[in-house]
């Protein structure tokens, strides 16, 4: 976590997406890389894919919040890798996921992805918080390809990737060793991430039939706007969903904050460093955490968005650490993703024709600490692919119970990370 020395942000967005084939394909001259710079994206769409995103990830929320245990995931890295995958789908496998994703209608999606991408990335700089500190945030975006050497992938695959993504290819062996592949891939992912992820495609993960993986990193780097009192946290009680009781590490913070509360809920924005990101946090009431979570809607976070407003919030909020491992696929399966799963159905020619591929699965990890001087947060997602309102006194604002939260980009409304801590001690 934090160093008291270099206090810092680290949220970290890796999307991973595999492709395999079972059947022989012939050796091909292979097209290594489109050789085609990437351009601006398309600013129009950028909203439009936004809003799609903010859905899907209510919706993958809503499939994964099922177990009564904390819970963390990135609907960005995951968007991103299955626009990705969007890319070289065709026919009602295309159809398929442009459902998931909320995509359909949307004339431009690559070139909206594109635009929220570079926007994203221009949040780095020094900038000068409220009590005259400067504070560094960095945030940047980094694409890669890894494809089986002979293999020939589809041109416009790879020019689209490229244009769109900033998506190079590095040739790798699968068929020959894929051991090493994998080992110079996740070797990649752990450079990428500050070594937050070192090992996400294990031993055994890759084969002679895998042929492309697709990386897809973020790195977010950045303090708290205000950073909690260094000596105002002190155990205290949360007290869980079952109405028994744990001890936290609460930290303390008075200081004015954009705040709401309506009918079973509060509401606090805890923003970073030059406030272009910041964590909503909401809170329900004792003992209606499940009828306010379930009431949740894309429309309802947006109006709870639109209601914060600022007021002096003499806040305590736990610090928390956890991570969230999950295979996606049954999710996704839930959400409509059928054909794309199916062996015998899927279309994936826009990658390849050399070989039938399909989902074999989807893998997500993330990784989020929460401290007094702000966030860190990891994220991984693989797609293996093979073959065939204000008061005029201080809030006071304790946090002892389950809450949900999201990481959001002010500008864009892009969430980054979304979760629940339903025990901040496990």
């Amino acid at each position: 976590m934090f160093k008291r020395q270099e206090p810092r942000l680290a949220a970290l967005l890796l999307s991973l997406l595999l492709f395999a084939s079972a059947c022989g394909g012939g050796e091909a001259e292979v097209l290594a890389a489109a050789d085609v710079p990437r351009v601006a994206g398309d600013v129009t769409a950028q909203g439009e894919v936004t809003d799609a995103s903010a859905a899907f990830a209510l919706d993958l929320y809503r499939q994964l919040a099922t177990e009564g245990e904390n819970l963390v995931f990135s609907p960005h890295s995951i968007a991103l890798a299955l626009a990705m995958t969007r890319a070289g789908a065709a026919g009602v496998t295309a159809d398929e996921l442009d459902a998931l994703l909320h995509l359909a209608g949307i004339t431009d999606p690559h070139g909206g992805f594109n635009a929220l991408d570079q926007e994203l990335s221009g949040r780095s700089g020094i900038y000068t918080r409220g009590d005259e500190t400067e504070a560094e945030l960095q945030l940047t975006v980094a694409n890669a390809l890894w494809g089986q050497r002979g293999t020939k992938f589809e041109e416009g695959f790879l020019e689209l990737l490229a244009q769109q993504y900033g998506a190079g290819m590095g040739l790798v062996d699968y068929k020959a060793d894929a051991e090493a592949a994998r080992v110079e891939i996740n070797e990649w992912i752990a450079e990428q991430t500050s070594g937050r992820i070192e090992d996400l495609i294990s031993e055994g993960g890759l084969n002679s039939l895998t042929r492309l993986v697709l990386t897809n990193a973020v790195y977010l780097l950045a303090p708290w706007e205000a950073p909690f009192d260094d000596d105002g946290t002190s155990p205290g009680v949360f007290y869980l969903v079952d109405g028994s009781e744990a001890t936290a590490e609460l930290m303390h913070l008075f200081e004015p904050l954009r705040y709401s509360s309506g009918d079973g809920w509060q509401a606090v924005e805890l923003p970073y460093a030059g406030r272009e990101l910041s964590m909503i946090v909401i809170i329900p009431d004792k003992g209606r955490f499940g009828e306010i979570e379930a009431g949740l809607s894309a429309s309802r976070l947006d109006e709870i968005a639109a209601e914060l407003s600022g007021t002096p919030v003499d806040l305590r909020f736990p610090k928390f650490e956890f991570r969230t491992q999950a295979g996606l696929l049954p999710a996704l399966v839930a959400l409509g993703l059928n054909e794309a799963v199916d062996p015998s159905r899927a279309d994936f020619s826009g990658m390849t024709t050399e070989e039938k591929l399909f989902i074999a699965a989807v893998i997500h990890e993330a990784f989020i600490a929460v401290d007094e001087e702000g966030t860190e947060a990891a994220a991984a997602t693989a797609v293996v692919m093979a073959a065939s309102a204000a008061p005029s006194e201080p809030v006071q604002l304790t946090v002892d119970r389950p809450f949900m939260f999201q990481i959001k980009d002010a500008t864009t409304g892009s969430v980054l990370f979304f979760g629940r801590v339903m025990d901040p001690a496990t």
